[in-house]
């Protein structure tokens, strides 16, 4: 399961047997139930058609420079390797204003006919509340955290489930997609994935120190800046912030450098295998991280964190997984190719 708390996404590598969703919530103490409705859409009414070119990405171009990486708070889970602060200068880059979203998927399946791993593979993780599915379909609870469910034909198509559907969620990021769909993705469309230590200087959209991406209060002025869990944590969701799962893109405000949700709503992918050790040695210009390893890094966060047991929408929090893994919480943006 991996090094930290299983709210971040599960660890579903698939050697392993697997033992209603992104909408407004209407109410204050909503606790949904298993199971909603089939969309009247058929779940291939989306975008894109064979040969279709990349779509534009909306790029913020960042001057790179030196910046202070890491926790400068001392709040991050020592397994997840957030010290010691120190010094990295970046080159210049460009890089996506909001995670890829369902739109921009859709486009390149259409343009490649390519299956994510979860397609081929057959199921993913969902989060229990979020769950579109039939009892028969969900394969068991994942282990040490029951609140995922392996559930057959779950994919990014069909993001809780196969009562679920992906036209209906255009404009949110798109999720049980892998490191490895992520990398496909990038090799299409003439992009890559940043590494980590570019993604958490854009993140911090210029802000030094700080331990969230737009300053130190969780709340600032009674204003929710990012989609994570409001309530107890696994059962109940107030709902203060108006989402059980994902978010549309920009539905809260960009950083300081523009970038939109970069804590909360979705786990990005980043180019860097993991090591809770590398800081100790990172190299001071351009890191890309160790040279192998068994997990790749993600950051920034999901709908599911929360201060009590996942507190990783910090801007320096760190997580991983293994490049194959897949659930309803972890996506991607993408960098301009060099």
């Amino acid at each position: 399961m991996g090094t930290g708390p299983a709210c971040c996404a599960p660890g579903v590598g698939r050697d392993r047997e697997g033992t209603r969703c992104a909408v407004p919530l209407t109410g204050p103490g909503i606790d949904p139930p298993a199971g909603v409705a089939a969309s009247a859409s058929p779940p291939d009414a989306l975008p894109g058609s064979p040969g279709h070119a990349p779509p534009a990405h909306e790029d913020v171009a960042l001057p790179g420079g030196v910046f202070a990486m890491g926790d400068a708070f001392g709040e991050g889970y020592p397994a997840d390797g957030e010290a010691p602060v120190h010094a990295v200068r970046l080159a210049p880059f460009r890089i996506d204003a909001t995670a890829v979203t369902v739109r921009r998927f859709a486009a390149f399946v259409a343009a490649t006919g390519y299956r994510t791993e979860a397609e081929i593979h057959g199921s993913s993780a969902v989060f229990h509340q979020a769950l579109a599915a039939e009892r028969a379909d969900v394969l068991g609870a994942v282990a040490g955290a029951p609140w995922w469910l392996m559930v057959r034909g779950a994919d990014w198509r069909r993001p809780y489930g196969p009562l679920s559907d992906a036209a209906e969620l255009r404009d949110h990021p798109v999720v049980h997609v892998s490191w490895n769909d992520a990398l496909a993705y990038c090799a299409w469309a003439g992009r890559r994935l940043p590494t980590e230590a570019e993604w958490e200087y854009a993140a911090r959209g210029g802000l030094e120190g700080r331990r969230f991406a737009w300053g130190d209060e969780p709340v600032p002025d009674g204003r929710w800046m990012c989609n994570i869990w409001q309530g107890r944590f696994p059962r109940r969701n107030t709902g203060e912030d108006g989402w059980l799962a994902t978010a549309p893109v920009r539905s809260y405000p960009a950083n300081g450098f523009g970038l939109h949700e970069v804590a909360g709503n979705v786990w990005e992918w980043c180019a860097d295998w993991f090591s809770p050790c590398y800081y100790a040695s990172s190299p001071e210009h351009d890191p890309r991280g160790p040279e192998t390893g068994e997990r790749r890094v993600m950051r920034g966060g999901s709908y599911l964190c929360h201060r009590s047991y996942c507190y990783r929408y910090r801007v320096a929090a760190r997580s991983s997984n293994t490049p194959e893994s897949s659930s309803g919480n972890c996506g991607f943006r993408t960098v301009a190719a060099d």
